[in-house]
């Protein structure tokens, strides 16, 4: 069946009854030179409009957004109690305001038996029997198939109800309408009965009085028809209304233009930035679902009060160009205030063939263009740019991911994995065979297996990393198990539990995490996680799966010496860690401590040497004392047990080079007991004898 959507087609019946020329009591000022009046004027009184006049400038701006943003195929009609206006084939706001102005305002005196608004239903239920255009030339293509074109369509009625009895009375007198018509229809080639008719019923009273009528959402009064009740003040609460219904009818968003630069009118040197909100098809904010960027758009229209609106921030046109962009989509567009000042700029800039940017509002990072404004033709469009990767550019490498670049995927795992599950085609003789699966869907049944648990990525899993664990992970996804394949897979677990056992490494991914990694037992703890977790997943296949897994749980289960001894070897290992960490620390200190005094002790032999030639050289000074250590007295620090750091290795390279460049002090040199005696010259005879005379001379 070629589908027609109810959107096809809208019969728009406006009551015509004399109630209609009622007073909305909605005032509008008229008097608005007041400071240019003379004296002795007496000032205009405020005017309201009746609510025939509030009906037909809302359903005027109802066909006004729906001829802007749909000029075809949306086919639009208005019935009045007793006339007709039939604009299918040149739909125009000009010629039907034409039209209504020739019909005139309601007859308050008028008897409102004889035009009631159930004419205008009954009118409005057989326009929706007549087949267009559109629908002709689909049926006459489809002729030769068993498709078949559907009939829908939708009535939106805009009355004064007495009662939600008067509107269930509507709604009856709509329901039988559509069966008498289906059955003329079904026998005329003129005709197409009705599928399916949604029925709008809008239910307006003047300000400040109680409505009659509740509101009632949508419900379904028989499988042909479906009814709505909407209870609505006349005036700006009405065009409030009729503006969220085209919206719902026809599948429209709002999108408001924020930081539009515009010259104010009494001040020619100065800008101010505006707004204007403009109605277009839901598919121009495809992009910020798929992204999921939505969410940053404003979420309530000032002017139309709408449910959301998204924003998008004016950018400074710099080219007349519409070629240079790549668009995904282009999207007839309606301003929601087609009369105010900021649109009407906003549309004549547009027209004289300019085209501007736009962009989405960010707090941080650069700004993305998403969509742009140009006109064609005499039509304005939004044009949606792409904002990701083309499709004319070459395809994104695999190893480019959701989460960014990742490098480690299990690309040879998985062209493995589908050489094991390719389709061959099958001979008729099997195929036959009722006994077994269609071989269709055993191929299914067999993917499905394979791809319960089948992590990704390497750093993601650990027994697929693992040679030990091949065999099992082969086997336990087949559909049934022999006991050959149980011995294998118990034989491949009781390995596992010898390498844990030996303290084997497992091949654990440390990427993107810091230090060492985790110790061994969480490593292995992490292993027999995940390997429950795969044979889980095929326990339910027979009873063997459910062996394996048993067997699994025996070997985790330890004995408590077992336990006692895992844990006194992860305390021995934490104290190891610990006092290597402190042994280091020391070595450290230690060698520091011993090159600091080592450079005190090269220090003070200068200064030693320096005062010792001083005396040297004067003639009355005796000969200095032996302050100066002995060299062997300088220990050199000793080669740390640890690490040695680099400032200790040059120190000590220095000290030995130094000590080779110098004579050793004779008097060190034959002293006992780090001890040199002074002035042995004095025990000689030439020695005694000047001691003698000098004693004598005192």
């Amino acid at each position: 069946m070629k589908l027609f959507s109810v959107s096809h087609k809208t019969a728009f019946v406006v009551d015509h009854c004399p109630y209609m020329a009622e007073s909305s009591r909605q005032q509008v000022e008229c008097d608005v030179l007041t400071k240019s009046r003379g004296q002795g004027v007496i000032p205009l009184a405020p005017v309201s409009k009746s609510l025939w006049t509030c009906a037909v400038e809302c359903s005027m701006e109802y066909c006004r957004i729906l001829y802007d943003v749909y000029p075809t195929k949306k086919l639009h009609m208005i019935i009045l109690n007793f006339l007709i206006l039939n604009f299918l084939q040149d739909q125009s706001t000009h010629e039907l305001m034409s039209a209504l102005a020739a019909v005139g305002p309601p007859n308050p005196r008028e008897d409102p038996e004889c035009c009631s608004v159930l004419h205008g239903l009954v009118a409005a239920v057989e326009s929706l029997c007549k087949i267009t255009e559109y629908q002709h030339e689909a049926r006459t293509t489809l002729m030769d198939t068993a498709d078949r074109v559907a009939n829908r369509g939708r009535i939106i009625c805009l009355t004064n109800a007495k009662s939600d009895t008067h509107v269930r009375m509507l709604e009856d007198c709509v329901q039988e309408t559509i069966l008498e018509q289906n059955k003329m229809a079904a026998s005329s080639d003129r005709l197409m009965p009705i599928q399916q008719c949604e029925l709008v019923l809008v239910h307006i009273f003047p300000q400040g009085e109680d409505t009659l009528v509740s509101d009632r959402p949508k419900k379904e009064v028989s499988s042909l028809l479906t009814s709505e009740v909407h209870s609505v003040r006349a005036g700006r609460h009405l065009a409030t209304k009729l503006n969220i219904l085209v919206q719902q009818h026809f599948d429209l968003a709002s999108t408001t233009i924020t930081n539009i630069p515009m010259k104010e009118e009494q001040h020619a040197n100065t800008s101010a930035n505006y707004d204007v909100e403009l109605l277009h098809h839901r598919d121009a904010h495809l992009e910020f679902f798929k992204s999921g960027d939505l969410h940053m758009a404003g979420s309530t229209s000032r002017d139309s009060g709408l449910k959301e609106t998204v924003t998008l921030k004016w950018c400074t046109p710099r080219t007349n160009s519409v070629e240079l962009h790549y668009c995904t989509g282009a999207y007839r567009i309606s301003p929601t205030d087609v009369n105010s000042r900021p649109s009407s700029c906003l549309t004549n800039f547009l027209l004289n063939g300019r085209s501007v940017l736009l962009e989405q509002p960010r707090k941080s990072g650069s700004k993305v263009i998403s969509h742009m404004l140009s006109s064609h033709g005499g039509e304005i469009f939004l044009h949606v740019l792409n904002s990701t990767r083309s499709t004319l550019e070459d395809p994104p490498s695999i190893s480019e991911g959701c989460g960014g670049r990742v490098t480690d995927y299990r690309i040879t795992d998985f062209g493995e994995f589908m050489r094991e599950n390719r389709l061959t085609p099958v001979p008729e003789t099997l195929d036959a065979d009722a006994s077994e699966k269609i071989p269709s869907e055993r191929a299914k049944a067999q993917l499905e297996r394979h791809t319960r648990y089948w992590p990704m990525i390497i750093s993601q899993t650990t027994i697929f990393n693992m040679q030990a664990v091949v065999p099992l992970a082969n086997l336990i996804v087949k559909e049934s198990l022999s006991e050959e394949d149980v011995l294998t897979c118990q034989k491949t677990v009781y390995n596992l539990v010898d390498m844990e056992r030996k303290n084997d490494p497992l091949p654990i991914s440390t990427v993107g995490s810091r230090g060492k990694g985790p110790k061994r037992d969480e490593q292995y703890r992490i292993m027999w996680n995940e390997l429950e977790t795969l044979v889980k997943t095929h326990v339910g296949g027979s009873d063997k799966h459910q062996r394996v897994l048993d067997c699994i749980s025996a070997c985790r289960s330890k004995p408590p010496e077992e336990e006692e001894r895992k844990k006194r070897g992860r305390k021995r290992e934490d104290k190891e860690d610990k006092s290597e960490k402190n042994c280091n620390k020391d070595t450290e200190d230690k060698s520091w401590q011993e090159s600091e005094r080592l450079k005190g002790a090269l220090d003070r032999e200068k200064e030693e040497q320096v005062e010792s030639e001083v005396i040297k050289d004067s003639p009355d000074s005796p000969e200095p004392l032996n302050k100066k250590p002995r060299l062997e007295e300088i220990q050199l620090p000793e080669k740390a047990k640890g690490p040695v750091s680099l400032l200790t290795m040059w120190t000590n390279r220095i000290t030995v080079a130094n000590s080779r460049k110098h004579q050793e002090f004779a008097g060190r040199i034959s002293s006992v007991n780090n001890k040199a005696e002074l002035y042995q010259h004095l025990k000689d005879e030439n020695g005694m004898d000047l001691h003698e005379n000098g004693k004598a001379a005192r």
